[in-house]
């Protein structure tokens, strides 16, 4: 499903309008949750490419990873951070996984809202 880039802007925590990961983290649309802390929330991807397919996405509306700003170092950490704990819990830490961050049209991205996709249980090749 590809989304618009285009929302009008959200009332509540500086969402967006229609931004589906800000429904989400609202809690207007149930999904799996496997993480949340102050910062993050963490569910399985709808449309798996892998057995383990984790979104971890930003409860602050940030487009992409060019949005970022230096306020955000601890959150960028913290996705980090967050991808290890998920890792381990879906024992995919030692077999390996693989950490993305789309961003823009070219490099992928469907959904304007900062997010990380983990991916893992399976072999996954090499991607360069």
């Amino acid at each position: 499903m590809r989304l618009s880039p285009h929302f009008s802007h959200h009332e509540k925590g500086g969402g967006m309008k229609g931004c589906i990961f800000c429904k989400i983290v609202d809690k207007e649309i149930v999904s799996k949750i496997v993480y949340e802390d102050d910062d993050l929330i963490a569910f399985h991807d709808i449309n798996p490419l892998a057995p383990v397919h984790i979104l971890l996405v930003s409860k602050k509306h940030i487009e992409n990873i060019l949005g970022m700003t230096d306020e955000d170092a601890k959150l960028a950490a913290g996705l980090l951070f967050a991808a290890n704990e998920i890792a381990k819990k879906f024992n995919i830490d030692k077999s390996g996984f693989r950490l993305i961050i789309n961003c823009n049209s070219d490099g992928g991205q469907e959904v304007f809202h900062l997010h990380a996709h983990l991916i893992g249980g399976a072999p996954l090749g090499k991607m360069c």
